[in-house]
């Protein structure tokens, strides 16, 4: 069962949830968070407090992109000619060696969808024309074109992209991000969710959940619109100087209690969620209204076409968090009005895929290459990780007749900004695609080299919970250094 947490919870949870260790000497600062003492409340410490990485980070913030359903990479930018000329035959039985392809519908012919293929930049990497903007971005991208996962559900999958871990119950990487860094502005959280369209995205805030972790380190949802996050804005007829009394107030009659009580952490912990409660009333809203940007910034992220307005106001928004030092930004796109319901909204196109694809790339092809134009323009690309990513990819035969089916053994993913060797392309899959065959990247290894990315040795952020010492790679991952700078 999923629960959705109103900020007044969320502010109350992680009030009581300031706890746990840290393995003194292997989490940046070292020490502990938390267990009280006598002397606790009077040493309270500020759980997003800033903390020192375990070694100069490359990035400063992180925009992890979610494309929700699943493209096919192999209609993208994985050009496979082979899969062209073997179309409408039978998949030769090599290919499938290793793998079980009962996943929903069967093994079905070899499917080559109606695309042209160029190859851009110094790079020469290949992309086909679903992206015609994003292709003048070559050389900034980094590829991974040997992505695996386990599972192939969506709910499964894109627990593990987020997690981990294929059950509910593990903190998000944004999560860990919070944890391990805290956060680089006072008036902000340090991990925030964007999404497109209206609704919270599939299976929602267990994806950015702090699992284990105190509250205080969860993702914060900000809602379309122009109040962010639900039960913000102050209570009606009540100014915001009347509100500040008021909680100047309180802390004082809180210091008061916290004297005779120094055994009590919790007051000071209280006290300080709802400092920041306060000052997000004004910083939120100011940091995704998007009313002071150029026509021309944006018309770079498309807002001024009805087909890219959606996704070029949520990736606007990101580069604004980024730029207000927000540590960890998590995009999920959004459906498309007019594909139907369920599945056919998003990536997922098990059916119709020209016609799914061609709305979805549309919806987000100008707004991501005016992210990363807008980056570099601004000085912010050195000192911003960009990561697009999935649950799993697509198959190259086909479902349905002209859709494709879920692929977890080879797919392709790319990163861009900060610490990185740009315009290469890092593994490979087989010449149809499907599964890969050179230096296979899992989910745990993009998490590592995110977390290195960021300062963060995967082997060294701990946080110890019944005596076991947790990792946010678990007992796996690895970073893969050829990609590094």
């Amino acid at each position: 069962m999923l629960i959705k947490t109103s900020r007044r919870e969320w502010l109350r949870s992680a009030a009581y949830g300031v706890g746990g260790f840290a393995v003194s000497g292997m989490m940046p600062g070292g020490g502990w968070f938390g267990v009280p003492d006598a002397n606790a409340a009077a040493t309270f410490v500020d759980p997003l407090a800033p903390k020192q990485p375990h070694f100069p980070a490359k990035v400063k913030s992180v925009i992890w992109v979610h494309l929700d359903g699943a493209p096919s990479t192999i209609d993208l930018y994985d050009y496979k000619p082979e899969l062209e000329r073997l179309a409408g035959q039978d998949i030769p039985a090599s290919f499938l060696e290793g793998i079980k392809t009962s996943t929903q519908g069967g093994v079905g012919k070899l499917f080559a969808s109606k695309r042209s293929w160029k190859q851009y930049g110094q790079s020469g990497a290949w992309f086909s024309d679903l992206l015609p903007n994003l292709a003048q971005q070559a050389d900034k991208l980094t590829f991974v074109k040997s992505s695996v996962t386990v599972g192939a559900t969506h709910d499964i999958s894109i627990l593990k992209l987020n997690t981990g871990d294929l059950s509910p119950g593990r903190p998000s990487l944004g999560a860990w991000v919070a944890y391990a860094l805290g956060s680089a502005n006072p008036d902000l959280p340090p991990y925030v969710v964007l999404y497109g369209g209206q609704r919270e995205p599939r299976a929602g805030s267990v994806n950015w959940s702090s699992g284990f972790l105190p509250a205080v380190y969860q993702g914060t949802a900000f809602r379309p619109g122009a109040q962010p996050i639900l039960h913000q804005a102050p209570p009606e007829l009540i100014g915001l100087q009347q509100q500040r009394e008021s909680l100047d107030l309180l802390h004082q009659l809180n210091d008061i209690r916290s004297a005779s009580r120094p055994q009590d952490s919790e007051l000071a912990a209280r006290t300080n969620s709802y400092d920041l409660a306060y000052r997000m009333e004004a910083t939120a809203p100011e940091a995704v209204d998007l009313s002071k940007e150029t026509e021309a910034t944006k018309a770079l992220y498309g807002l001024d076409d009805e087909a890219t307005r959606d996704m070029g106001t949520v990736l606007l928004r990101a580069r604004r968090l980024v730029e207000r030092n927000v540590r960890f930004v998590h995009v999920v796109s959004g459906p498309i009005a007019g594909l139907g319901q369920g599945d056919d909204a998003n990536w997922d196109a098990h059916r119709q895929l020209e016609r799914n694809h061609g709305a979805h790339a549309r919806a987000i092809d100008k707004p991501v290459a005016g992210l990363l134009a807008d980056l570099q323009a601004r000085g912010l690309l050195d000192d911003t990780l960009i990561v697009w990513t999935s649950e799993f990819g697509r198959t190259p035969y086909g479902q349905s007749g002209d859709g494709r089916d879920h692929n977890p053994w080879g797919y392709t993913q790319w990163l861009a900004g900060g610490g990185l060797k740009h315009g290469i392309t890092y593994g490979r899959t087989d010449d149809l695609g499907l599964k890969t065959v050179e230096n296979p990247v899992d989910t745990y290894d993009l998490h590592a080299t995110v977390l290195q990315l960021l300062g963060l040795d995967h082997l060294k952020t701990i946080y110890l919970r019944a005596g076991r010492a947790e990792r946010p790679t678990v007992v796996y991952g690895k970073v893969v250094n050829d990609i590094l700078a």
